[in-house]
């Protein structure tokens, strides 16, 4: 019989489903440009992922505006607004309890920008086709 395994790894079926539903609910909420904060008048924000903790009591929401203007300004905004918010998805999701939220940049592409241009420089790509031989 194989170990216990008690920290599986990565989210459980019930983290992403939960934060799918959250994703959706936050997603229609920030489209209809309901929020009445100056930073987030006209702008349009993406939610790429929710990523809930196991008791699915937090939820980290990672956000990006279109084109990645005004970052810092949008998610000032957001937090702002969280708790009108964590509302406005308790009353469309059905949990026990409505997720206190934190909002992040998503800096997924950024980083894959910049993983890209590293592999692009000379002294990588030496090594890279250079392959596994010895000196």
């Amino acid at each position: 019989m194989p170990p216990h395994n008690p920290t599986p790894a990565g989210p459980s079926q019930r983290q992403l489903r939960v934060g799918e539903i959250v994703r959706h609910a936050l997603s229609d909420i920030l489209s209809r440009g309901a929020i009445a904060d100056p930073d987030l008048d006209g702008v349009i924000i993406t939610v790429p992922e929710v990523r809930m903790s196991p008791d699915l009591k937090q939820a980290t929401v990672l956000v990006m505006p279109l084109g990645g203007r005004d970052a810092d300004r949008v998610l000032a905004g957001l937090e702002r607004s969280r708790k009108w918010l964590r509302g406005q998805i308790a009353r469309r999701v059905d949990l026990r309890f409505a997720p206190e939220i934190r909002f992040r940049l998503d800096t997924r592409y950024d980083d894959d920008d910049q993983i890209n241009a590293l592999l692009r420089t000379p002294s990588v790509r030496q090594d890279i086709e250079g392959g596994d031989r010895e000196d």
